[in-house]
């Protein structure tokens, strides 16, 4: 019986994953001062954590692109988790961010999350291939 929903692609959600942690890291280390003054979240933080981002992404990829389906991209899904959960903590009280602070970790985490889902779900898929 063919399936009408279209599969999830692990390749394509890593390199989905890379690209966005390529983003957000060069957003934020060239956007630091201004996301700081903005957002009230210390500038080392974001400059860290987007310099941090960068050699993720290339890992990421390399993940994708040569592992996609091993077990090394359950590196990649507890990474985006231990994002998730010190985005978290960085709320519930590590930092003072403003309200659009607050915002901006909430929305970046949750956009992490998602893409963990998606990895997860994709990941899934390629086991019962």
């Amino acid at each position: 019986m063919p399936q009408d929903r279209p599969t999830l692609s692990l390749r394509r959600v890593l390199y989905l994953d890379a690209a966005t942690c390529l983003a957000m890291g060069g957003v934020l280390v060239a956007g630091t001062g201004f996301l700081a003054g903005l957002t009230d979240i210390p500038a080392p933080l974001l400059f860290y954590a987007g310099l941090a981002l960068l050699p993720l992404a290339g890992v990421i990829a390399a993940i994708g692109r040569w592992m996609a389906g091993s077990p090394a991209v359950w590196l990649v899904i507890l990474g985006n988790v231990g994002w998730v959960l010190g985005s978290l903590a960085l709320v519930a009280g590590v930092i003072s961010p403003n309200l659009l602070g607050v915002a901006f970790i909430l929305s970046q985490a949750a956009a992490v999350c998602l893409l963990t889902w998606l990895e997860l779900a994709a990941f899934r898929t390629v086991g019962r291939a």
